[in-house]
């Protein structure tokens, strides 16, 4: 049970690390967002979601008395930023952060499900309710995605034939 639980706590501490690089990801695609408004406007209430996911596994981590990584949380970030900068210079800006958003909302949609079935196996309900929140929230925003990047893909090509500068971001 010991090592079960220290498994848990190292989950979460990735979780935790990963809702930082979200934020980090979701921060700067933002800032560059000037011509989708539909897309810009779920990433805004993505963001906030992404923040107070973060904060509820900061209490989960706390609540085991065991914070979380600074040193993964940091790396979360340089990583996110990384991405970011990277996609200034692409022409197709919006698209690989679309494609990068809704591959990273899978990957937090199977960190949840793993967390949950091991906070349930240990007996830790409020964990596992906590990850079955931000798990539902996670997979809004991939369904929004998977149900807007079509639109956001015509878009994306109607204003490349016309001005590429509208085009990227």
């Amino acid at each position: 049970m010991a090592e079960s639980r220290e498994w848990l706590i190292q989950w979460l501490r990735d979780a935790h690390a990963m809702e930082e690089q979200a934020e980090t990801m979701l921060s700067g695609q933002l800032s560059r967002l000037d011509n989708y408004p539909d897309l810009s406007a779920r990433i805004r209430i993505h963001l906030g979601e992404t923040k107070e996911q973060a904060r509820r596994l900061k209490v989960c981590l706390d609540g085991l008395d065991d914070g979380s990584s600074t040193l993964k949380d940091a790396g979360g970030k340089l990583t996110a930023m990384a991405q970011s900068i990277s996609g200034v210079f692409a022409g197709d800006e919006v698209m690989k952060g679309s494609l990068a958003g809704y591959t990273f909302e899978h990957m937090e949609i199977a960190s949840y499900t793993i967390l949950i079935a091991t906070a349930n196996e240990l007996g830790e309900t409020e964990i596992a309710r906590v990850c079955e929140q931000n798990l539902r929230e996670e997979e809004a925003m991939a369904e929004w995605l998977k149900n807007n990047l079509a639109q956001v893909a015509a878009t994306f090509l109607t204003r490349a034939d016309a001005d590429s500068d509208a085009a990227k971001r």
